[in-house]
């Protein structure tokens, strides 16, 4: 691959609390990315049961967007999403391969097309800052390609197609990170990778740090010892996994760990550090309630996930915004902090979120969009149906209100997500006149990413 060679630019300091003169120009960057934590897994969020203080230290210190979403219900295309500042129709990638999952007689159309990794010649955000003189690190999953070095990763440390790890115990079967020693946990091996880096980064160059743990993800496998304590402990309707609930605890470790070797080395004040989740929680592992279904639907429970901006001396702490946001922003932002051009010729779907760092009280309303035109089996009762987490669909939200349009039959469903984050009242047929606009903006994003609509009907499907 031919990186596209980005002139260096004098960066402009931004105050938000305080510039503090006597840092690097540029702030090291870490994007700290779970794998499929829910919105509510977190202390912070009122959860009895899952322990998370290092996550909730982060959130006091920063600030936390309640409404924030990702840019698809599952990992590879929210990755692909958050990578690249872009809806799924520009880059193809819609959802985990292949895209007619589930059984051929249930699947009324034919999927479209999908693309498998992302395209190499694609403009991403570690490959942005390190034309720009960034230092790019990616330490765990990376999903969107077998080799981050084609995305712009100078180091890389356990990433690879991988959607989940072969074990969470050595030897780990990843052709990317040598084994340990036998039973060595890889959450704290790559914790410990993190310090190592950290300490051994040149300290005179801003870094890029994508920390992208495995964790939460299956297959569950907790240390024993943290099992039986959650096993031990009072569990409520909605989180009663113990095996989950010890893996939250251990990637709840491993952030502790990172914030304390940043204080260590001096750097935690010209440090920018994104918490956030590739998308909804596992609906048969941890409800996500009051939200609406879990990782692979398009109903909030899915695509809304945990976001925490913190940035010590910077970025005022202990805030908390309502104001509707999505991980397609997280490289428009950057590039606004950091002074860097979008590089000629990226599209970007996202916008920055500094004017919303910097002020508590700016608003606007937000258009975001959602297309899969694919299948993913494993519904439940709170899916379309029990067969299918989500049938190929399209969905806009604008201001309060969410429009999504079921390419099988035809119906549209709609919803006030804010008066009812639920979802339980689909008001179609009461607010026409919203609907018709919400249609309207739909199709006019189709048009403007060149969506893709199946339309063709599958030969094998069975009409029941």
């Amino acid at each position: 691959m031919k990186a596209l060679i980005i002139p260096k630019v004098t960066f402009t300091c931004i105050t938000l609390v305080a510039c503090n003169t006597n840092a690097p120009k540029q702030p090291n960057i870490i994007l700290i990315n779970i794998d499929d934590l829910g919105w509510t897994d977190l202390s912070f969020k009122g959860s009895t049961y899952y322990e998370t203080p290092n996550v909730d230290r982060l959130k006091n210190s920063g600030v936390y967007f309640s409404q924030a979403y990702t840019g698809a219900s599952n990992s590879m295309p929210s990755r692909a999403c958050l990578m690249t500042g872009q809806y799924t129709p520009r880059h193809g990638i819609y959802t985990v391969p292949p895209a007619d999952r589930g059984k051929a007689r249930d699947r009324k159309l034919m999927p479209c097309a999908i693309k498998e990794e992302l395209d190499t010649q694609i403009q991403t955000l570690p490959l942005i800052l390190k034309n720009a003189g960034y230092q790019t690190c990616h330490i765990g999953k990376w999903h969107i390609g077998k080799d981050p070095h084609w995305y712009g990763i100078d180091v890389n440390i356990a990433g690879c197609q991988y959607g989940q790890p072969p074990s969470y115990f050595a030897p780990y079967k990843n052709p990317n990170l040598p084994d340990g020693p036998e039973g060595e946990y890889l959450p704290e091996r790559l914790a410990k990778e993190v310090i190592k880096y950290l300490k051994e980064v040149d300290k005179n160059r801003p870094f890029f740090l994508n920390y992208a743990t495995y964790l939460v993800h299956t297959p569950l496998q907790p240390k024993p010892e943290l099992e039986e304590k959650y096993r031990n402990k009072p569990s409520t309707d909605a989180h009663n996994n113990p095996k989950y609930a010890a893996m939250v605890e251990a990637m709840d470790n491993s952030i502790g760990q990172l914030l304390g070797a940043l204080d260590d080395l001096g750097l935690t004040k010209n440090t920018l550090i994104i918490f956030t989740s590739d998308n909804g929680g596992v609906y048969n592992i941890s409800k996500q309630w009051p939200l609406r279904a879990g990782k692979g639907s398009f109903y909030e429970g899915g695509i809304r996930v945990p976001m925490i901006f913190s940035w010590a001396g910077t970025i005022e702490g202990g805030r908390e915004l309502s104001q509707a946001v999505s991980q397609i922003d997280f490289l428009p932002t950057i590039l606004d902090i950091t002074g860097i051009k979008k590089p000629e010729g990226h599209i970007l779907d996202g916008i920055s979120l500094l004017p919303f760092l910097k002020n508590p009280t700016h608003q606007t309303p937000r258009t975001l969009f959602w297309h899969f035109p694919a299948y993913l089996e494993g519904g439940n009762s709170e899916t379309t149906d029990p067969i299918f987490r989500s049938r190929p669909v399209s969905v806009v939200r604008h201001g309060d209100w969410k429009l999504i349009e079921n390419f099988e039959t035809g119906i549209f469903e709609l919803y006030n997500v804010v008066n009812d984050i639920s979802e339980k009242n689909d008001l179609i047929d009461v607010e026409t006149k919203k609907a018709s606009e919400m249609k309207a903006l739909l199709k006019k994003l189709q048009n403007e990413t060149n969506a893709p609509i199946p339309d063709q009907l599958n030969p094998e499907y069975v009409n029941i």
